[in-house]
C-alpha cells in the first residue's frame, strides 16, 4: 500500500512540474487581441485564429481553425487556467497560451512577473522553456525547445 501512495505522489508531482509558468501578477495587455498563429513542426504547417479578451475577472483565450472550428478554449482566472466550454483538455494549447502571455507581457513588467526571464533588444527568453524573437511587438516567432515553432502576428497583418 505504501508503494502505491509513493507512485501516486510521484505522478502528482510530475503533473505539477509540467505546468507552464504563469506571471506573478497579471500583465497589462492591450485587450482584446486577435492573433494569427502559424504552427510549424516536422514540415507540417497549421494556421489558427486566437482571440484573447477580458471577461469578468479573467482573460478568455479562444483558438479556432480557419473554418471557425474551436480548437481550444481556456480562461485565466486568478493565476490559474480553467477549462472554458466542453472541449477536451489541450496541453499544447495551454503551453502556447502561457508562452503568448510571456511574449505579450510589456517589457517594463517582464522581470517582475518572470524573475528568470532574459531580455535583449528584439528577443526574450525563459531559459529551457520559451524563446521569443520579435519583428514588432505583435509580430514575433515563438520557439519551444522540444516542440513546435510558432509565428504570431496581429490579425490583418502579414507575417514575415
Amino acid at each position: 500500500m505504501a508503494w502505491l501512495m509513493m507512485v501516486f505522489c510521484a505522478l502528482l508531482l510530475s503533473a505539477c512540474a509540467g505546468q507552464p509558468p504563469l506571471p506573478a501578477a497579471e500583465p497589462t495587455l492591450p485587450l482584446p487581441l486577435q492573433l494569427h498563429i502559424e504552427r510549424e513542426q516536422a514540415g507540417q504547417r497549421q494556421d489558427w485564429l486566437l482571440v484573447i479578451q477580458r471577461e469578468g475577472a479573467g482573460i478568455r483565450w479562444s483558438m479556432m481553425d480557419p473554418l471557425g472550428i474551436p480548437q481550444a478554449r481556456q480562461q485565466l482566472i486568478d493565476g490559474h487556467w480553467q477549462a472554458d466550454g466542453l472541449l477536451p483538455p489541450n496541453e499544447e494549447a495551454r503551453e502556447l497560451f502561457a508562452a503568448l502571455l510571456f511574449a505579450l507581457t510589456p517589457p517594463a513588467e517582464l522581470l517582475r512577473n518572470y524573475p528568470d526571464a532574459q531580455q535583449q533588444a528584439g528577443r526574450r527568453a525563459l531559459p529551457a522553456r520559451w524563446d521569443v524573437r520579435y519583428a514588432q511587438s505583435l509580430s514575433f516567432q515563438l520557439i519551444l525547445p522540444e516542440g513546435p515553432h510558432y509565428r504570431v502576428s496581429q490579425l490583418g497583418e502579414s507575417t514575415p
